[in-house]
């Protein structure tokens, strides 16, 4: 049985998953990796830096991958779209900021366009923006999104798509490490998931060990949605967006200290000291961008030995309900 949705029909691909465009993390060599496993791989765009894409989509080599932005940071560089699809990805990812600038650029190359949104305003956004795809993110999620959870997000998008734009297909992100994630999510709506932390630590992803394997180390409960590992990064993120990290020594020494953080010389010196630990491999006084889905991860594989799994235990979850159903029936 394979898991055959709206999802991989749209997208050409064999299981209905995604990586997450991960800033700094999701390089070409994890991109393919995803994609060459039968899901798609998206590069992290990040804050924009032109000769990164470019590195990262030669480490990509042939594999058919897409790319993700940081929407409000790429109305400061719209050049960099340009960079991207001149390398005719498969998909351009939209996050955390309106489409509306960019989406017809990106549709206009054959590029779908998927936009991740944290709310129901986003949600309408996109649709307005004539998203291909639309991620509902939970706040569940590692590094940056919002407040509404992904078990009531999802479906209440999954009702409003059905009446406002039945041809888009739905996604979920946020807490999706597994295939009981994604078995569940597609009983709530979903065509797929779109997943960032179990990606996060895999072989392929640019992310040191160290790191990882702190992640590894965590559960469900070590983790915080912060806004102080970018006010020490000098990185004035939107409203509401914040951040989710493990609750490590600098974030505990910060968190509800905003002020004191804020303060320039304060700044300079933990700013030296948060990049300075994020070079050496410091897990406890830099940023650990990992969500609650830490506790679901325990060791750092492959990712397509990481696809691989979700998908095939997600067909025997769907497998074993649907013939509990029949047995009952």
């Amino acid at each position: 049985m394979a898991l055959r949705t709206r999802l991989t029909e749209l997208l050409g691909i064999q299981h209905p998953i995604i990586s997450a465009p991960m800033a700094f993390a999701a390089g070409g060599k994890l991109a393919a990796a995803v994609s060459m496993g039968g899901g798609l791989g998206l590069i992290g765009g990040g804050y924009g830096d032109a000769d990164w894409l470019e590195r990262e989509f030669g480490e990509a080599r042939n594999a058919r991958v897409g790319c993700g932005f940081i929407t409000w940071s790429l109305a400061k560089r719209p050049a960099l779209l340009d960079v991207v699809l001149a390398h005719a990805p498969a998909a351009v990812m939209l996050s955390f900021g309106s489409p509306a600038s960019f989406a017809a650029r990106v549709r206009a190359t054959g590029a779908k366009l998927i936009c991740q949104v944290q709310t129901m305003e986003h949600a309408r956004a996109a649709v307005a923006a004539g998203a291909d795809v639309i991620v509902a993110q939970g706040s569940e999620a590692g590094g940056h999104g919002a407040t509404r959870a992904t078990l009531t997000l999802v479906p209440e998008i999954a009702d409003y798509l059905a009446q406002a734009a039945p041809a888009a297909v739905l996604v979920a992100a946020g807490g999706i490490a597994d295939g009981r994630g994604l078995a569940a999510v597609l009983t709530l709506g979903a065509e797929g998931v779109l997943i960032g932390s179990r990606f996060w630590a895999s072989a392929e992803a640019l992310v040191h060990p160290a790191f990882q394997n702190a992640a590894v180390a965590a559960d469900g409960d070590a983790t915080i949605r912060t806004t102080v590992v970018d006010l020490v990064r000098k990185i004035d993120w939107p409203s509401p967006f914040t951040a989710r990290v493990v609750k490590n020594r600098f974030v505990a020494q910060w968190h509800g200290r905003e002020a004191e953080l804020a303060d320039p010389a304060v700044r300079e010196r933990e700013m030296k000291r948060y990049f300075a630990a994020m070079e050496s491999g410091d897990p406890e006084n830099t940023g650990v961008w990992v969500g609650e889905a830490a506790g679901l991860i325990h060791d750092v594989p492959p990712a397509g030995d990481v696809l691989q799994k979700i998908a095939d235990d997600a067909e025997r979850l769907i497998e074993r309900t649907a013939g509990r159903r029949a047995a009952t029936a």
